[in-house]
């Protein structure tokens, strides 16, 4: 976590406890004091999400296309290299994956078509319906 991460963890903490000790208090006051502490913490309030709004709603625009920004961003040469690699990452990962599933699939091709070249029986066997049959017929009788 970053330290102003860790601050504003902090900040919000301090502030939820703040805000229950004063509202078990809160009960006890007199109507005209609770409705000025009312008023003091929708205020509070309304300007802490302004500053938020603040920071979170710069807006670059290119062309028709519009990003929001959140301050300062330029990455400079480097930074966008850097942002790069993993796509680059990426790319030559899947590159590598097909082929290795080529090859693979072609080795198995290539065992199935040297188990048939080999074999007693002729290839044209193999497409016969017969031979299906007698297959299917053989395998129930060996169990």
């Amino acid at each position: 976590m970053t330290n102003s991460y860790q601050n504003q963890l902090a900040q919000d903490r301090f502030g939820l406890l703040v805000t229950a000790r004063l509202s078990d208090a809160a009960d006890d006051l007199p109507y005209d004091i609770s409705e000025r502490l009312r008023a003091a913490r929708a205020q509070a309030l309304s300007k802490r999400k302004v500053a938020v709004v603040r920071t979170a709603t710069s807006v670059a625009l290119s062309g028709d296309t519009g990003t929001l920004t959140f301050g300062h961003e330029d990455l400079g040469w480097w930074g966008r290299v850097a942002a790069a690699i993993p796509l680059l990452a990426l790319v030559i990962g899947l590159i590598a994956i097909n082929v290795i599933q080529n090859e693979n699939r072609a080795s198995e091709i290539a065992e199935i078509d040297a188990a048939l070249l080999t074999d007693d029986l002729p290839p044209a066997a193999y497409t016969d319906p017969g031979f299906t049959q007698f297959l299917k017929i053989s395998a129930g009788q060996s169990q």
